[in-house]
């Protein structure tokens, strides 16, 4: 798995995301201040939901604008066997079960989610207790990680 390739996959979906949630800011605004959005009585509420859904949705688009940048600003630097897990590395994992996984440790964007060749690549932060416990972590170390009182053990199999 190429690691510039599922960078440029990031930076693409968060380009798309940002281009919805202008639109849908866009939807909102338009609607909150439509002279149809008057209350005309004290129940009245469209035009203050439609309201608290522009200011909702004005948040969400920064959110994203600010996700990009990081995203933009990244120095991806090349990985092997040798590195340790930092923010900008690719990884694989795999559980007690044998099950495989993708990660990439980045700047922002958790959850964020590409497929590449087949296989989903998730995007974690440092923030999480996952990328927590991966922070420095080298191909073939063990990581224990507690989540919600729930110990999960993974192998590092590959860190890119």
């Amino acid at each position: 798995m190429n690691k510039q390739s599922v960078y440029q996959l990031i930076l693409q979906q968060l380009q798309d995301d940002l281009l919805i949630a202008l639109r849908a800011a866009q939807t909102a605004y338009e609607t909150a201040t439509h002279e149809e959005s008057v209350a005309e009585n004290k129940y009245d509420t469209l035009g203050l939901e439609a309201a608290y859904l522009a200011a909702g949705q004005s948040r969400r688009v920064e959110e994203i604008r600010q996700a990009l940048g990081l995203w933009q600003n990244l120095v991806l630097r090349p990985g092997d066997a040798q590195s340790s897990i930092q923010v900008g590395s690719l990884l694989g994992l795999e559980d007690e079960r044998g099950r495989e996984q993708w990660l990439f440790l980045g700047p922002d964007a958790a959850g964020l989610k590409v497929r590449v060749v087949g296989q989903m690549v998730t995007v974690i932060t440092p923030r999480s207790p996952m990328g927590q416990g991966l922070l420095g972590k080298f191909e073939g170390d063990e990581v224990e990680i507690v989540v919600a009182g729930s110990r999960q053990q993974f192998t590092v199999t590959e860190v890119r």
